[in-house]
């Protein structure tokens, strides 16, 4: 199989969940090449082209750690590569990390990965319903209300400050287009500095209102989803708590400094597991995580999920082969059904 990691930037990577499959495609034997948001070429007479590193096949590292610095080392060259030589493209780069400086680098691979999922390679998540997600928190909101927190999409200030009232003068604001935990607020009774605080998320764009759920002084839980189901390994379910000791903290984001844990999948977990599934499924999303406070879906990461570089350091296992062998089964489908499509082979198991 030959396989293709589209990331932010090669050399800014850091080593996380992207890095960790990559390193299980390796050691699977399989033909692994990697590049940067940027390096997509377009021929207006030939298939797009990729600038991509190709890893070669041995010797294989021991560790992520020393996988990727042998990727990111200059002496590994780029090489030319039309994307028709491929089988998969597997879209990792974090749009809504991109800096201001960046802005060009939010939509390109998915608009590139449109055109490349024509050409029959098989794109992981299906880059027409990662165009149709690419706001994930918008896209969440077209779940079903019963596993949401109330909430409330707006630019205008008044909006806010009566669903501030209407929820017992306790909500969390932060942006639409976002992640990592940046820019999120609690506004409470006090409500010091709000009309500062709305005034800088919206600046960059719609805010987003939530009722405030108490159970996230507990932390939450990201479950990963792989073809709309829990990614399981080894008798172990993908579910990871995270808990940020500072009591004054109410975010609980890996990035600003929460700390992981393994966790038990609570019967309202499943339901909205279960909830969630057909629709992710039907949309071709192959790869999902889902952050989940007590029986409230509060977030849907569609573009990037990570989490499970953690997950050994806390008693799981990594899930990578699950993940790996999930993809060379549908290779085998693809072989067999040459009619399926990009959205149904995406999270076919």
């Amino acid at each position: 199989m030959k396989i293709c990691f589209v990331i932010s930037d090669i050399k800014s990577e850091a080593v996380g969940t992207s890095v960790t499959i990559m390193k299980k495609v390796h050691d699977r034997g399989h033909e692994l090449y990697v590049m940067s948001v940027g390096d997509f070429v377009f021929h207006h007479d030939k298939p797009i082209s990729l600038r991509c590193k190709k890893v070669p096949e041995s010797p294989k590292s021991r560790t992520r750690e020393k996988f990727w610095e042998r990727v990111q080392d200059d002496e590994l060259g780029y090489e030319d590569i039309s994307s028709t030589e491929l089988d998969v493209l597997f879209l990792r780069n974090n749009p809504t990390e991109e800096t201001d400086d960046r802005h060009w680098a939010e939509h390109s691979g998915i608009a590139f990965a449109r055109m490349i999922q024509q050409y029959g390679v098989l794109v992981l998540n299906d880059a027409f319903a990662m165009s149709h997600a690419f706001i994930d928190k918008l896209y969440f909101e077209e779940l079903p209300s019963a596993i949401k927190p109330n909430s409330l999409i707006t630019r205008n200030k008044e909006d806010l400050l009566k669903f501030w009232e209407d929820s017992g003068k306790k909500m969390v604001l932060k942006p639409l287009e976002g992640s990592g935990g940046q820019n999120v607020y609690l506004i409470d009774e006090d409500k010091k500095n709000l009309n500062q605080i709305i005034e800088t998320i919206s600046a960059q764009g719609y805010v987003i209102a939530q009722e405030f759920l108490p159970e996230v002084s507990k932390g939450d839980v990201r479950v990963v989803l792989l073809n709309g189901e829990i990614l399981e390994e080894d008798g172990e379910m993908a579910v990871i708590r995270r808990v940020n000791d500072d009591d004054a903290e109410f975010r609980s984001n890996l990035q600003l400094g929460a700390k992981a844990e393994k966790a038990k999948l609570t019967k309202e977990m499943k339901r909205i597991v279960d909830i969630t599934a057909p629709k992710l499924k039907r949309d071709g999303l192959f790869f999902v995580g889902l952050d989940i406070v007590k029986d409230k879906l509060i977030e849907i990461n569609v573009l990037s999920p990570g989490g499970l570089e953690y997950c050994k350091d806390i008693g799981l296992p990594d899930f990578t082969e699950t993940i790996v062998k999930a993809i060379e089964r549908k290779m085998e489908h693809k072989k067999h059904y040459d009619h399926l499509t990009n959205r149904e082979l995406a999270t076919m198991n």
